[in-house]
């Protein structure tokens, strides 16, 4: 079996710091972007578990497969690909730092990429965005595109589309699509069977489960974790909010708070700590937190948040190999796909 290759084998390749190559492959900000070039392109030659997809789309493109010291050659334009947002995704967001390689791959198969901001008046009326030229159109992505009826509509366009996360299937209805999420389940319950270990059993969720697929699967394993260990998940504990004026007001009228509160992402964990210290409590002393997403916030707040990392640059592959697959393959059976993630713990939880 072929040795795993690791952060630490591409930096000693290249004789560079860990962390420089951790910046580079999780493109994170501060590195010159020769620098990083270099280095992605040196964890492709050595084969880093990251970058498996760049052969299978290079395939799928009908590309000859490159030298490994070659980017594929561009071939003529094949039309764009669409990008449907109902926010702005801004550069905290885990969407913006995937785009980036996305389009960069894309641009290598001869697609471009627009993006088209859907505004509340496009979503009541199920229209398209006016700056949408669907003569142009390949394939749609959609992020941040929770409306489960306007998704509907969407689905019934005759273009591939490719959902990246989307709305909670709490009915356990599907939409007819190729969709594309972060492991949402694996790390928190990972998380919480290392809490109750330590002998905390007071463990609460904060954040709209029903907001998104991406919460719903997040609080769904923190449910399902505690009910197998045989803990009793109490109500009092799960609050629906997501914003940080909610969490101000719920917080202070609280009588107990539990030992430790899960969030949804980050932003949510972020305003949760805010609302914690404007009612005179203390993280990691009095409550402590985990959050998601493993954002630049999480890192800057007092105290660092603990919080599961999501790859990236997986997405933004996975991203391409499921719309380029489909964009060659119409009728291809639909794909549900999850990327990996990693837990990290930081001073939120305290000295475990």
């Amino acid at each position: 079996m072929n040795k795993k290759v690791t952060i630490q084998d591409i930096a000693d390749a290249l004789g560079i710091s860990r962390n420089t190559v951790s910046k580079a492959i999780n493109n994170t900000e501060g590195l010159a972007d020769a620098t990083r070039e270099k280095i992605l392109q040196k964890a492709m030659e050595m084969g880093y578990k990251q970058f498996s997809y760049a052969g299978s789309i290079a395939a799928i493109s009908g590309a000859p497969a490159a030298p490994e010291t070659e980017r594929p050659v561009t071939p003529g334009y094949q039309g764009e690909i669409a990008l449907l947002t109902g926010s702005f995704l801004t550069h905290s967001h885990f969407a913006s730092l995937m785009l980036d390689k996305f389009q960069r791959e894309i641009s290598q198969l001869g697609y471009t990429m627009n993006t088209h901001r859907v505004t509340g008046t496009e979503l009541a009326n199920k229209t398209l965005p006016i700056t949408m030229n669907m003569g142009q159109i390949k394939a749609i992505m959609c992020i941040e595109m929770f409306d489960w009826d306007y998704d509907e509509m969407l689905c019934g366009l005759d273009v591939p589309i490719l959902f990246v996360d989307g709305p909670a299937k709490r009915s356990g209805r599907s939409l007819p699509a190729d969709q594309l999420y972060m492991d949402n389940t694996t790390e928190i319950t990972r998380f919480v069977h290392d809490m109750l270990e330590k002998g905390f059993t007071k463990i609460g969720f904060v954040g709209n489960y029903d907001h998104c697929q991406s919460f719903f699967e997040r609080y769904s394993a923190y449910y399902l974790t505690m009910l197998m260990a045989g803990q009793k998940v109490e109500d009092r504990f799960v609050i629906k909010q997501n914003h940080r004026e909610e969490l101000m007001e719920i917080i202070p009228d609280m009588p107990e708070l539990p030992e430790i509160f899960i969030c949804a992402n980050d932003f949510v964990a972020t305003d949760l700590m805010q609302a914690l210290a404007a009612a005179g409590k203390r993280v990691p002393e009095d409550v402590r937190l985990c959050g998601f997403d493993d954002s630049a916030e999480s890192r800057l707040s007092k105290p660092p948040l603990t919080t599961v990392h999501i790859h990236t640059q997986v997405i933004a592959y996975s991203a391409v190999h499921l719309l380029i697959s489909r964009i060659k393959a119409p009728s291809l059976d639909y794909r549900t796909i999850h990327t990996e993630t990693d837990l990290i713990y930081r001073e939120s939880t305290g000295t475990l």
